[in-house]
């Protein structure tokens, strides 16, 4: 149980456009459960600068950074990590007596995900997406060592730029295009979406995978990875995603690393909340 609020009690907040509530009760159900003298609150701002202003003068512990907010906080701290650099992009900064450390826990879950369930780099990749997550995602496959891979976008400026940032081949559709691990980093089978009841890729494809990686969260069993359980190929899904970088984070700010037993059961709270109130 976690001790009663006090003039001691460490805060950890995030920083986000249009904030939610799954970062807030992924962080204090944990607290609770491991009985840290935390708080973690959700934010937004009109003053980037300010807010980050504000964590390192308020000593603050945490904070998670969200867009559109994830390249502008780059200039605002004193040491920004490789996996930040990497992808010119911060979703997590660590305040230290005042000096910022900025990191990118989306790379590097989705980085850890490529070992735990032990791609391979001969392997071809095909990822869906040109946004900030697909960044990260492109990067983190291209850092272990991929290097044949094809990004798929309709917006051909994002997606050929991400393309030759990652050294792989540009397409503007799938259009019967194969690999041995395929990525969805678009909102398609995504819970109150205008998409939710559709695959990002088709049987075909799916068909010639080995792997298939949904980033969506919400909800885990999307119809692309209901579609690659029933073709018996291997999954990831977004709720692993979500969770490992969160649990990054709370290590981050807390010192302390939860079981995956408890990151499992933190995540499952943070997202019946959110499919409940959609």
């Amino acid at each position: 149980m976690r001790p009663p609020l006090s003039k001691d009690t460490t805060l950890c907040i995030s920083l986000a456009a249009r904030p939610s509530n799954i970062g807030t009760r992924f962080h204090n159900y944990l607290y609770d459960r491991l009985g840290l003298d935390y708080l973690y609150k959700a934010f937004t701002t009109t003053d980037i600068a300010a807010a980050i202003g504000g964590v390192r003068a308020l000593g603050i512990r945490g904070c998670s950074v969200s867009m559109p907010f994830k390249r502008d906080v780059m200039a605002l701290v004193d040491e920004i990590e490789p996996s930040a650099r990497a992808i010119e992009a911060v979703n997590t900064i660590v305040n230290d007596g005042g000096s910022l450390t900025a990191s990118n826990t989306d790379y590097i879950a989705v980085q850890s995900l490529i070992e735990r369930h032990q791609l391979e780099p001969s392997d071809s990749v095909l990822i869906r997406g040109s946004g900030g997550m697909a960044n990260a995602v492109g990067a983190a496959f291209r850092d272990n060592g991929f290097h044949a891979g094809t990004i798929v976008a309709r917006n051909r400026d994002t997606g050929s730029a991400l393309a030759d940032r990652l050294g792989y081949d540009y397409a503007p559709e799938v259009d019967g295009l194969t690999a041995a691990v395929l990525v969805n980093v678009t909102p398609v089978g995504m819970a109150g979406g205008p998409e939710q009841d559709r695959s990002a890729f088709e049987p075909v494809t799916i068909e010639a995978a080995r792997m298939v990686f949904d980033v969506v969260a919400m909800p885990a069993h999307t119809p692309l990875i209901a579609a690659a359980r029933a073709a018996s190929k291997s999954v990831i899904t977004g709720a692993e995603v979500i969770a490992l970088q969160a649990a990054e984070q709370f290590e981050r700010y807390t010192g302390v690393r939860p079981t995956d037993e408890q990151i499992a059961a933190a995540s499952a709270y943070s997202r019946s909340e959110t499919i409940r109130s959609g």
